[in-house]
């Protein structure tokens, strides 16, 4: 009797585990596409290439102003116009400059970095909202981004939520 109620119990509770399971609704979508057509995405593209394109002009110019004074001073090292103390303090002020023009380029790096945030963090935080939204509304306990390592192996394409996301956009 105590057999046949343990065997009875574990039946129930697969059955019930069996029926959660089955209840559970899957999503999924490709994100790097919604961005790609969303019109924000797009002038933040434009915004960034024209951000980077003014930095790389500022960063050309100082490089090539640094590049003059070093043939300027390779010049007059090689024709005998500088004393060796002269030259030995020509050399620790281009050493400088070149320190303080890589330092630049991590200025300008970080900078790049700060932009590219503030112009696609609130792009990527709307296109979240909106894929929050379609699984709260249509029931998914989870969907899956298949631009990230493609973790979804097979996915019936009546579950592909972007249509869904697209619109909430």
């Amino acid at each position: 009797m105590k057999q046949g109620f343990k065997y009875l119990l574990i039946a129930l509770l697969l059955v019930g585990s069996l029926s959660a399971v089955q209840a559970q609704k899957f999503g999924y979508l490709n994100s790097a596409l919604v961005l790609t057509e969303m019109p924000e995405t797009l002038a933040a593209d434009d915004q960034m290439a024209a951000f980077q394109k003014q930095l790389e002009a500022e960063a050309q110019k100082k490089a090539e102003d640094l590049q003059a004074k070093i043939s300027k001073y390779i010049q007059e090292a090689q024709s005998g116009v500088l004393t060796p103390v002269q030259m030995q303090e020509q050399e620790a002020a281009l050493t400088k400059e070149q320190e303080a023009f890589a330092a630049y380029e991590q200025e300008l790096y970080v900078k790049v970095q700060s932009k590219r945030e503030e112009l696609y963090e609130p792009i990527l935080q709307k296109v979240q909202d909106a894929i929050d939204a379609v699984g709260k509304e249509n029931g998914y306990q989870f969907i899956f981004d298949i631009s990230v390592m493609n973790v979804v192996v097979y996915a019936d394409e009546a579950e592909n939520v972007i249509d869904l996301v697209k619109a909430k956009l």
